[in-house]
């Protein structure tokens, strides 16, 4: 029996480099189809997709919204993201298993993501990736040529919280599993199924949630939310107003009930020391510093992986090697 084919979906607003090299790793990793909804059009990144036979493109005009929603462009990122994902589901995605994920995330199998899929049983619809986030580089302690420190949690939610607070001593007790964004992961999910939309970390069927996927435990989903001081610190602004950081998300789970939420933590740290506390901050939180990768291997939670995009990249688009 024919292993199942599998692809990704991206809504993405990135440099070139960037869009090419989500693109090359998944096509390296053996994805039948990369679909990419370009959120704002760059040209030599839809040139170079619409040259590859396994990749879609779609670029998202005025013209496509006023097509695909009746007040036009939405405002939100995270509503067209989910709108975009639907609507490749629907139309045609040219795969057995489609899954939505970002520019910035990058699926880190340990056997081939075909095999896994393989694996699961005909009833089952979604099945969850589980992220591990970036590390920035620590100048003075530098990951070898090529490798990035990433670091996970547990899922035990009070494990989690004990863990936590021990690796990040100033604000542990504020951070989900000491992460910036994300723990839940993402989802696969099977094709061909009627009345199916897409969220950011979750999926619909007949209207509702699928509450306990299947998890694809021997994949990781590579998360840059903070890849260096620069790189945070320029989408910083944006997060906090619109993004991961935004008003009205729920708090991380804290023993005591007294956890802030992101947007509060940033607000108070900021008050409190302007940009020379949110580097102090950083530093603790995001940086790969000797302190931070001892704490996360005593319990198991530091991984040093080496994605080498730039040869993927010349691999599958020689042209922007």
């Amino acid at each position: 029996m024919p292993l199942p084919n599998w692809g990704v979906v991206a809504t993405v607003k990135a440099p070139t480099r960037d869009i090419l090299n989500f693109a090359a790793h998944h096509l390296d990793l053996g994805a039948h189809r990369v679909h990419v909804y370009l959120d704002a059009d760059d040209r030599p990144a839809r040139d170079a997709l619409i040259a590859h036979p396994n990749c879609r493109v779609t670029l998202c005009t005025d013209v496509y919204w006023s097509r695909r929603w009746k007040k036009g462009r939405p405002d939100g990122h995270q509503f067209r993201q989910t709108l975009n994902a639907t609507h490749c589901y629907n139309r045609r995605p040219e795969v057995d298993w489609l899954a939505h994920i970002d520019v910035d995330e990058f699926l880190w199998p340990e056997i081939p993501v075909a095999e896994q899929l393989a694996t699961q049983p005909a009833a089952e619809i979604c099945t969850r990736v589980r992220p591990i986030e970036a590390l920035a580089p620590d100048p003075a302690s530098p990951p070898a040529p090529g490798q990035t420190w990433f670091k996970s949690c547990v899922r035990t939610p009070t494990r989690r919280r004990e863990q936590t607070e021990q690796i990040y001593p100033a604000y542990g007790r504020h951070l989900n599993g000491g992460f910036m964004s994300h723990v839940v992961g993402k989802v696969f999910i099977r094709t061909g199924h009627e009345n199916v939309s897409l969220r950011i970390h979750n999926a619909f069927v007949g209207g509702e949630k699928n509450t306990s996927p299947a998890e694809l435990g021997q994949t990781a989903l590579c998360h840059f939310h903070a890849a260096d001081w620069d790189h945070w610190f320029s989408a910083y602004r944006y997060r906090l107003r619109h993004g991961s950081y935004r008003e009205g998300l729920k708090p991380a789970p804290s023993s005591d009930g007294t956890g802030l939420n992101m947007h509060a933590l940033m607000q108070k740290i900021e008050a409190e020391g302007g940009e020379t506390a949110l580097r102090r901050f950083f530093a603790e939180v995001c940086t790969a510093t000797p302190r931070l990768r001892t704490a996360l291997d005593d319990f198991g939670l530091l991984h040093e992986i080496a994605l080498d995009l730039d040869s993927k990249r010349a691999r599958h688009f020689p042209d922007f090697a």
